[in-house]
């Protein structure tokens, strides 16, 4: 039998799904995050299969989404998109660190995951954590600094009036620099990663990931079964089950 446990931890909402037999005992441990707008419930199925091959999962709420969801208007959310990306991936850390100190986590098995938003929280966490030990990212995106300005260039295209002076955003993109993995491509350290993405999503651009792939795909010469780009050309901005169960066999490989 698969639990859920609705969890609070360090008051950020936490689905913890595992075996119910295997509970107690020291596991490898996936997290996974949500998209923008979505909320941790939205990926249970993807717990549920990661669980029953003897995973640990935990599924976050970021900020302002989910059960933190709060008055903020769907536009100013956009505007605060990357403090969000921020925040949780200081957060990841904390929730890590909360199930090590409960001795439920194998610590050199910590895997790392997430959809669209997910994704690129996914890419970004592979640039602080050397204890995450294989990651997939499903159609997100590793270029903050390259993704932030299209979004800018975006929301001005559309007439949103931007709530901060021009200075300060520029500011804050080039802070985003040191998260962007696609310019510290020395940090995957040879870690196993998966990305999917369609060609034909219109949120997250497809050119952004496959390009990073090329750029990496030398530094896993002779460790080509440590790199996959699987490349969808009919879903869109939707994770397709070919996806999910990918995602699956690439932890049972890899983690």
């Amino acid at each position: 039998m698969i639990t859920i446990v609705n969890e609070y931890i360090e008051n950020i909402p936490v689905l913890h799904i595992v075996d119910a037999n295997l509970a107690d005992d020291k596991l490898p441990l996936v997290m996974f995050q949500h998209g923008f707008t979505s909320a941790k419930e939205h990926n249970l199925h993807i717990a549920y299969l990661l669980a029953g091959e003897g995973y640990r999962v935990l599924l976050p709420d970021a900020v302002h989404h989910g059960e933190r969801e709060d008055d903020l208007s769907g536009k100013k959310r956009q505007y605060v998109f990357w403090e969000i990306v921020i925040q949780s991936l200081t957060e990841l850390d904390q929730l890590r660190q909360h199930f090590v100190d409960r001795n439920l986590v194998q610590e050199d098995r910590i895997g790392m995951s997430g959809t669209s938003m997910g994704g690129i929280l996914t890419f970004g966490a592979l640039t602080q954590y050397p204890w995450i030990k294989a990651a997939v990212s499903l159609m997100g995106s590793p270029s903050y600094f390259k993704l932030a300005n299209a979004q800018i260039r975006y929301l001005k295209e559309e007439g949103f009036s931007l709530p901060i002076s021009e200075e300060e955003m520029i500011t804050q993109i080039e802070g985003l620099q040191s998260y962007d993995l696609s310019l510290q491509e020395d940090k995957l350290n040879g870690r196993p990663l998966m990305m999917w993405h369609s060609t034909v999503d219109k949120v997250v651009p497809y050119t952004l990931t496959y390009d990073f792939y090329n750029q990496i795909k030398p530094l896993y010469e002779g460790a080509e079964d440590r790199l996959k780009f699987i490349k969808d050309e009919t879903s869109g901005h939707k994770v397709s089950r070919e996806a999910v169960l990918a995602l699956v066999d690439w932890f049972k490989t890899h983690l």
